[in-house]
């Protein structure tokens, strides 16, 4: 499995070291009192969002991530040395959450995001801190604090504009085919797609990020079919884009099922702007569009576009329209080229 979106890992903080039970004894030094050193602080556990990932097979071999403990004290106050940090890369996206699986702790959604997951506990004082008029021999210092131990779920939610939903060879990959460079695996039988795809769409000189994820039928919130465990990677799109498969004889029932399924789902996925198309009407002559069209508008009550992602028709129109639901701040405006002037002497 090359796409992983779920994992559990176990971390463990360092711990502090101990401090030191120390006293300055030289030479012709008749009073030299306590010189006990501080323990050293025990290394934290961080995770950082990096650039370059897209999913988190890498914690499929590794689940187990320990930080250093730091060293304890010594005489002539010196200081132990701190624990190193151990920091978990993960990629831009990824919801952290604790034991429960419910409870979100972080979310990192910008590149070099950095969260603590585990504070590493602070050393402990050496007999030196505890110099006192009243007190100028102390024998005594302080254990470092132990070092935090937990369980957590790595959740990733791929960063997208846009998203793709219908049924199974609804024709969302051949959608994405054919607007991007993306090349996800099509084929005339359902469930292609067995992972989300990303693919940058350009349309009037803005680009933007589309997710195509794995066809939902009916009872996927019970877990029939592939489930409803990839509609996470839709949460954070400004619009979705509901493909309807235009020669299937049902094409109310069948977008009726997947605004059952994004209900049944929960959260704000059924209240995401959606623009709703009827796609493979090359298939289709005259009076069945008309037809279909007709039926599809009475289910959704609202406008329905025609396209198709074989023959190319209305694509254009279909990305323009889910554009203009997607705020300005969040597309990537592309430079008009300059000619270069001639060159001359």
């Amino acid at each position: 499995m090359k796409f992983l979106d779920l994992t559990k890992v176990y971390v463990r903080s360092g711990g502090g070291g101990g401090g030191s039970i120390s006293f300055r004894r030289e030479k012709y030094i008749e009073y030299g009192g306590p010189d006990g050193g501080d323990g050293g602080k025990g290394g934290d556990v961080i995770a950082e969002a990096v650039e370059g990932l897209n999913t988190l097979i890498d914690f499929r071999y590794q689940q187990h991530f320990f930080a250093k403990s730091g060293q304890g004290g010594m005489g002539q106050q010196r200081t132990g040395k701190s624990g190193e940090d151990i920091i978990l890369r993960v990629p831009v996206g990824t919801e952290i959450l604790d034991e429960d699986e419910e409870t979100v702790i972080a979310d990192v959604t910008e590149v070099g995001q950095r969260v603590v997951l585990a504070q590493g506990g602070n050393g402990g004082w050496g007999n030196l801190h505890f110099k006192s008029a009243t007190n100028q021999a102390p024998r005594r210092a302080n254990p470092g604090q132990p070092g935090v131990e937990r369980t957590l779920w790595l959740r990733l939610k791929l960063i997208a504009d846009s998203g793709l939903l219908g049924l199974p060879n609804a024709g969302k990959s051949t959608f994405l085919a054919a607007t991007s460079n993306a090349r996800p695996k099509i084929a005339d039988y359902p469930f292609t797609t067995l992972h989300p795809n990303l693919g940058v769409v350009g349309v009037d000189n803005a680009e933007f990020v589309m997710a195509d994820i794995p066809g939902l039928i009916a009872g996927a919130s019970e877990g029939k079919g592939i489930g409803d465990r990839f509609l996470g990677h839709v949460e954070r799109c400004a619009v979705l884009l509901h493909l309807v498969d235009g020669s299937s004889d049902t094409v109310a029932e069948d977008y009726q099922t997947i605004i059952t399924e994004l209900e049944a789902y929960g959260g704000v996925l059924a209240d995401k702007p959606r623009v709703t198309a009827l796609n493979k009407i090359d298939a289709l002559d005259d009076d069945e569009r008309a037809e279909k069209k007709a039926e599809l508008e009475a289910a959704s009550g609202g406008p329905v576009m025609m396209m198709s992602g074989v023959s190319g028709e209305g694509l254009t129109e279909v990305l323009r329209a889910v554009r203009a639901e997607i705020q300005e701040d969040r597309l990537r405006i592309a430079k008009a080229s300059e000619e270069p002037e001639p060159w001359r002497p």
